[in-house]
C-alpha cells in the first residue's frame, strides 16, 4: 500500500497499476523493451511537434528542446537492453492508452488545446514513472532493476515540467482543474485496459 500512495500523493495518478502486471511484463521482456523503445522515440517526436507547434512560446521552446536529445537518447538506451539480449526491435504496436487520452485534447479553442497537450503530456510521463517504479520493484534481472530505477527518475522530472509549463502559459487554478479532470479521465482508460505484460501503458 505504500507503494500506491506514493505513487497517488506524487504522481496523482488515481488508479495503481495492477500488481499483476510486473510478473506478466517479466515473462514477456522483450516486448516490454521494444514497446518501452518506441514510446521514448514518440516521446521524442511529441517535444518537437510541440515546438514546431507553438514557436513563439518562447519558455516551452527552451525548456523542451532539451528532452528531445534526452528521451533519443532513452530510445538508445533501450536498444543497447536489447542488444545486450540479442533481442531484435520488433515491431511498434497501435498505444491504444496514448489513443484514448488524446481524445481529451479540445479542439478548435485556441490556447487551452496546448493546455490539454501539455497535461496529456504530463499524464503519459507519470504513468509511464509509475510503471518504471513497478518494474524496479519487481524485476529479478539486477541490471533491469537499475536502468528502470534510473528512467523512472527521469519520467518523474518530465511530469513535473510539463505541469510547470502548463501554469506558465495558464491561471494556476485552471490548470488543477483540468488536471483532475484528466486524472479522472486517465483512470477510466487504465480501468477498461487489458492488463497485459507486452506494453509499457
Amino acid at each position: 500500500m505504500q507503494t500506491d500512495n506514493a505513487t497517488k500523493s506524487v504522481l496523482g495518478l488515481h488508479l495503481p497499476t495492477d500488481p499483476r502486471w510486473v510478473n506478466l511484463a517479466e515473462k514477456s521482456i522483450e516486448f516490454i523493451l521494444t514497446d518501452h523503445a518506441y514510446c521514448e522515440q514518440k516521446a521524442a517526436s511529441t517535444c518537437i511537434s510541440l515546438i514546431v507547434q507553438y514557436p513563439g512560446k518562447k519558455e516551452l521552446v527552451e525548456r523542451v528542446s532539451p528532452l528531445v536529445t534526452e528521451e533519443w537518447g532513452h530510445f538508445r538506451m533501450v536498444l543497447q537492453e536489447l542488444k545486450k539480449r540479442g533481442l531484435p526491435l520488433g515491431r511498434q504496436r497501435v498505444d491504444e492508452y496514448v489513443n484514448q487520452l488524446l481524445k481529451t485534447i479540445r479542439s478548435g479553442v485556441g490556447d487551452l488545446q496546448l493546455l490539454d497537450k501539455l497535461l496529456v503530456c504530463a499524464l503519459v510521463e507519470a504513468r509511464s514513472c509509475e510503471r518504471f517504479k513497478r518494474l524496479h520493484e519487481g524485476l529479478d534481472d539486477q541490471d533491469l532493476k537499475q536502468f528502470y530505477y534510473s528512467l523512472m527518475v527521469s519520467e518523474a522530472g518530465h511530469y513535473k515540467l510539463f505541469i510547470e509549463l502548463a501554469e506558465v502559459y495558464f491561471d494556476q487554478n485552471e490548470v488543477r482543474t483540468r488536471w483532475q479532470e484528466m486524472l479522472a479521465y486517465e483512470a477510466e482508460i487504465m480501468k477498461n485496459l487489458e492488463t497485459r505484460g507486452d506494453r509499457i501503458h
